[in-house]
């Protein structure tokens, strides 16, 4: 979908670029994430790829063809969740998307939408009588409302409980199921994790790192499991190597004469790949 080569932009008033020559390809179909700390670049990516920012150098291409060769045609193609939303207060939910849905020659039902989002029955509601989460989702809404192939996707399940953080998140995987493609920026590796077919990490408007989560998890991982097991009245542990785990006899000596209490393998979390790749710190979901 797209194909980005040696991009280089600086804003107007500063010296220093803040992107250094990002290089990458997000295949159709796919969950791409664009991940690091606060400062790195990821939003003015993101900008620059659904053409807000045009003035940059190096190459973007979107389906084969020149980014910039494209006009108003483009925005019928995407779908762009910001991470603060951007309704209007005094006008309902429904009035909203009306709105919206006379920018483009497509949509989908708006009604249809907003059951899957919960948030029917609050349709002729005000959005400034909205919680913070209902905003959040009719954030998502507007996203899907012009039935885009490309979906950006900043920070879509910040400030949501779990319930409805799950329904975002089986969303976006429906949406790529049936063909869609997401470019996606969190702070949340749990999101990450579920979601990312490949993720690249960015540090000091560079990208320092693209791989699939599990790969991340293998290459940084410790190749050991951990197991918690009854001795009598006491809990003990004991950690052995996965690469000689069949031949181990302590581990199937423990596993055969006492009761196992957990057992689970040492890997890292993307939590602490994030520090170590970025330097950085993941913001940690409540």
């Amino acid at each position: 979908m797209f194909k980005v080569e040696d991009l280089h932009f600086t804003y107007p008033k500063n010296k220093e670029e803040t992107i250094k020559g990002l290089s990458f390809e997000i295949q159709e179909g796919e969950i791409f994430g664009l991940l690091g700390p606060s400062g790195v670049g990821k939003s003015t990516t993101q900008k620059i790829l659904i053409k807000i920012l045009q003035d940059f150098e190096g190459n973007i291409q979107y389906k084969g063809k020149n980014l910039k060769d494209y006009g108003r045609d483009f925005y019928e193609e995407i779908g762009v969740g910001f991470e603060i939303p951007v309704h209007f207060s005094k006008l309902t939910a429904m009035e909203n998307l009306n709105f919206f849905m006379k920018l483009y020659k497509n949509h989908e039902e708006p009604e249809e939408l907003l059951k899957k989002l919960g948030l029917y029955e609050d349709r002729n509601k005000k959005i400034a009588e909205f919680s913070r989460g209902m905003k959040v989702r009719m954030n998502f809404v507007k996203a899907l409302l012009n039935k885009p192939k490309m979906l950006f996707l900043d920070e879509p399940t910040a400030g949501l409980d779990p319930k409805n953080a799950r329904i975002i998140k089986n969303l976006i995987r429906g949406y790529r199921e049936q063909g869609g493609t997401v470019i996606l920026t969190t702070h949340l590796m749990n999101d990450v994790e579920e979601l990312c077919d490949r993720v690249a990490f960015m540090a000091d408007g560079k990208i320092v790192e693209i791989n699939s989560p599990k790969n991340l998890k293998l290459q940084h991982g410790d190749r050991k499991v951990e197991v918690e097991y009854e001795m009598g009245e006491k809990l003990e542990s004991k950690v052995f190597s996965l690469d000689d785990l069949k031949e181990d006899e302590e581990f199937f000596h423990v596993v055969k004469n006492h009761r196992i209490i957990t057992m689970h393998s040492k890997e890292t979390t993307l939590d602490d790949i994030f520090i170590e790749i970025t330097g950085g710190e993941s913001r940690e979901q409540s």
